[in-house]
């Protein structure tokens, strides 16, 4: 056990360190700012950070969300990016290598697989957030990266060293393919209907990865989700944040989209086991 909560320390740490990166990339991308290289700075006072400024989530708790010398307020999005993302990687992890149960042979290159996957959605989800937009350029890396998830030559999912069971040979996965042009089809028909005003077309390329990725059960389930989540948040910020919110005010979508998304993949198999118990 001893053992096991040091690999999980490490796992969440290292995600926490890709966390911090992922805000870089999401805050500087279109900013002509270079993502790789140049050091960070306060937006405030443009002082230049130092190491110790840097440490991810443990900088933002001992500077007590403040710069070090204009003290002007540090945004809270670069404390929770670092423990979202180091949190998604610690179920990436446990997702592909239960200890107590088995050791997949694939388990090096789906866990980094889906490291990738969920780092660019994280990426998506800030930007669009942001700038009420989700950037070509990583929605079709994303959807590239999902589709090459369709190609299984061989299904490693129940081979391990100790016992082999139900292993089969599948090249393609029709059904998935299937389920991300319904998604993409889905959204794109509600952009077309409402000419832009009630879902960007972003949305819907986003929607065709997911339906790569999760297969239609999840990935229907992915979009329910997201649209329950947007609705019950949209209501809490009318009644919570008056002044910023109303009925015309827009919100970005993709957000919910991918937190949908997060949701299935993990826990997708359970609540449908549950519901259809």
């Amino acid at each position: 056990m001893n053992l096991l909560t040091l690999f999980y320390f490490f796992v969440f740490i290292f995600g926490a360190v890709v966390g911090s990166f992922l805000n870089v990339v999401s805050l500087r991308y279109n900013t002509g700012q270079p993502i790789v290289g140049g050091r960070s700075k306060c937006l405030n006072c443009a002082k230049k950070l130092k190491w110790r400024e840097l440490i991810p989530i443990a900088s933002f708790i001992f500077l007590r969300g403040k710069c070090s010398v204009c003290k002007s307020k540090i945004s809270w999005q670069y404390f929770i990016v670092e423990m979202i993302t180091g949190l998604v990687f610690l179920l990436v992890y446990n997702y592909y290598f239960q200890i107590f149960n088995e050791f997949s042979f694939h388990f090096p290159l789906s866990t980094l697989y889906f490291l990738i996957i969920f780092s660019l959605l994280i990426i998506i989800a800030i930007y669009d957030y942001h700038h009420q937009i989700i950037p070509d350029l990583f929605v079709w890396v994303f959807n590239g990266l999902a589709f090459c998830g369709l190609f299984r030559i061989l299904d490693f999912n129940n081979l391990n060293l100790f016992r082999i069971s139900n292993f089969e040979f599948r090249i393609f996965d029709w059904n998935n393919l299937l389920a991300g042009f319904v998604l993409f089809a889905f959204f794109a028909s509600l952009w077309a209907i409402s000419k832009g005003k009630w879902m960007g077309f972003g949305d819907a390329k986003l929607a065709l990865g997911i339906g790569w990725l999760l297969g239609m059960g999840k990935g229907v389930m992915a979009i329910t989700l997201s649209f329950w989540i947007g609705a019950i948040v949209g209501v809490f910020l009318l009644f919570m944040a008056k002044k910023r919110y109303n009925m015309g005010s827009n919100i970005a979508f993709g957000p919910f989209m991918i937190l949908g998304t997060f949701i299935a993949f993990f826990w997708g198999d359970k609540i449908i086991n549950f519901v259809f118990r």
